[in-house]
């Protein structure tokens, strides 16, 4: 009899330690996922600020808005999967745990950049981490995504590709071509639509007929779903069961990921097609507050962590800035260097 009363003692305990450690993993994992978050908004925040002092070259398109999409997505990947990304990528690269003063440097044309300082916003990539590059062609990661995810499956090696895109791009030639060979071939592909409303200055109801843009996907033969993009767990748990679907070899899903992006298309965007009312309505459902409020009212978080993981955030952004005007400028020579002909 003790020695059943003990046995079942040790079961209880053990189950009490294991619920222990699930819950502080579970905790540490959203807390992460949230400073990730936070990360992008005050990069993006940064950027602006230094375009609007003229400290750099060229145009940005800035991110903020979509972080759940980015730091979900990015979340459910492995070592040795792959993204390719588009011209809106500074989220990408940063949920795929990119350097953010080398990203930094090379908005700022530095040397010390992830191009050498050659590609500048929309140009930022780092294989060695899994992600492929943005692109400033519209739909011109799609096809590179199914040539990773066809990469995969011919070597054998179960990696994932993850192909995040606009609205704006599901009216293009390479969506369609891209898709269709995905479905054909089984490819081991997620295709992420990111809808934050707009096409640079013309809303998305006036660019297709359909509601919703994941229907597309029935004419390929693929599951196609669409989801609140501005909800971080809702993001995770349907992009496991598509990255489960092309790891087990029933291929390519398409997720479209409703949004809405809260700056210009870029920098030089008045804005002049939407009302500061629809930007402020929108702002309601921000996704960053959403899972803030979810941690406070789970007493995950405190407000006082709250201003120390800002803090610890706005530190590491102000040395990105400080570290991008410090580097060196490129010499002449490197036009010269990386470059195929």
């Amino acid at each position: 009899m003790e020695q059943m009363i003990s046995k079942k003692l040790i079961h209880y305990i053990i189950v009490i330690l294991v619920k222990g450690v699930h819950q502080s993993m579970k905790t540490n994992n959203l807390l992460f996922l949230y400073e990730q978050m936070l990360l992008i908004r005050y990069f993006e925040e940064e950027v602006e600020r230094n375009a609007k002092k003229k400290l750099f070259h060229g145009t940005t398109h800035l991110y903020s808005g979509q972080e759940a999409i980015a730091v979900g997505v990015c979340s459910c990947l492995e070592k040795g999967d792959y993204i390719t990304s588009t011209h809106r990528g500074h989220g990408h690269s940063i949920a795929m745990g990119a350097d953010i003063n080398k990203m930094m440097a090379e908005i700022f044309g530095k040397i010390t950049g992830y191009s050498k300082g050659k590609g500048g916003s929309m140009h930022i990539a780092d294989v060695a981490a899994g992600n492929l590059g943005s692109n400033g062609i519209v739909g011109g990661s799609i096809p590179i995504a199914v040539g990773s995810a066809l990469t995969a499956q011919i070597t054998e090696t179960n990696t994932v590709t993850i192909c995040f895109f606009g609205d704006g791009a599901v009216n293009e030639g390479s969506f369609h071509e891209a898709l269709n060979l995905a479905a054909i071939w089984q490819l081991p592909v997620v295709f992420v639509c990111e809808n934050n409303q707009y096409s640079m200055s013309s809303p998305i109801s006036d660019m297709v007929k359909i509601k919703d843009l994941s229907l597309r996907a029935k004419a390929y033969g693929m599951p196609g779903l669409t989801i609140d993009g501005n909800n971080i767990l809702t993001v995770i748990d349907e992009t496991n069961h598509a990255i489960k679907r092309a790891r087990n070899k029933q291929g390519p899903t398409l997720i479209e990921a409703k949004t809405y992006r809260y700056s210009g298309h870029s920098k030089s965007d008045k804005q002049v097609y939407r009302t500061q009312q629809e930007v402020t309505t929108q702002k309601l459902s921000d996704p960053i507050k959403q899972l803030e409020n979810k941690l406070l009212n789970e007493n995950l978080l405190t407000y006082e962590t709250i201003e120390e993981i800002k803090d610890k955030v706005i530190k590491r952004i102000k040395a990105a800035t400080q570290f991008a005007m410090e580097s060196d400028e490129p010499e002449i020579n490197e036009l010269f260097t990386d470059v195929y002909a």
